[in-house]
């Protein structure tokens, strides 16, 4: 990503400078002033499919250090709340869960027109005789 000053801002490739241009995110002050976890949720919430390592690189980008960098324990914690904030943003049209059907009760009183139980062929242990 290209800054105001026209360097190249730290872990991030054309394709993510793109989705982040999209959502607002222009500048190094831009990205400081959002914070990785909410530019990742931008880029999430305007339909690209970001993988973690793009939260990693903006988390890099703010401290000044390459993404792998991160310590595990603070990239627990983003995943932990990427994952929190991804599960409230709207499923895109088209994946929504169809709305369910009417739940109907079928009860049958009597044995009769009932299917006889099925025959695999094994004898029932419950059934054999004590000798």
């Amino acid at each position: 990503m290209t800054m105001s000053t026209g360097t190249k801002l730290r872990n991030i490739g054309p394709k993510s400078a793109a989705w982040l241009r999209q959502t607002g995110i222009r500048t190094q002050e831009d990205l400081v002033a959002v914070g990785s976890l909410a530019a990742f949720v931008r880029v999430k919430r305007a339909g690209f499919k970001p993988s973690l390592n793009l939260l990693y690189a903006l988390e890099g980008a703010i401290l000044g250090c390459h993404w792998q960098e991160i310590p595990d324990e603070r990239r627990s914690e983003l995943v932990l709340a990427a994952g929190e904030e991804v599960s409230k943003l709207p499923l895109p049209k088209g994946k929504r869960m169809p709305a369910a059907g009417p739940v109907t009760t079928v009860r049958h009183d009597d044995d009769e027109g009932a299917m006889p139980e099925p025959d695999f062929g094994f004898d029932d242990p419950s059934s054999a005789s004590a000798d």
